[in-house]
């Protein structure tokens, strides 16, 4: 599978680029990725291509540990059906 990340081809997952457990990138963290869940097709595209362990399938829906997620919009951008929006962290 091939999809696009600000024009470009990505035909491979991205790789995890840390993995502490008690990472605190919410308090930090400017934007924050929210599902619409009507709209989410259970893909995963976006738990492959975040570059952080912040993304959970759980069910056929995906969920996002907001502790380690750092608000790159990586799974926004490769969401095909459109199921993840980036929100200003103080909305969200």
């Amino acid at each position: 599978m091939t999809v696009k990340l600000h024009g470009r081809a990505l035909s491979e997952p991205m790789a995890w680029t840390s993995t502490a457990e008690d990472s605190t990138a919410g308090s930090w963290r400017n934007q924050r990725p929210q599902l619409i869940e009507a709209k989410c097709t259970g893909c995963n595209v976006c738990w492959k291509f975040c570059p952080e362990p912040a993304i959970d399938i759980v069910g056929k829906k995906v969920a996002f540990d907001l502790n380690v997620c750092k608000g790159c919009g990586v799974c926004a951008e490769v969401c095909a059906p459109g199921a993840i929006e980036m929100v200003p962290e103080e909305s969200a």
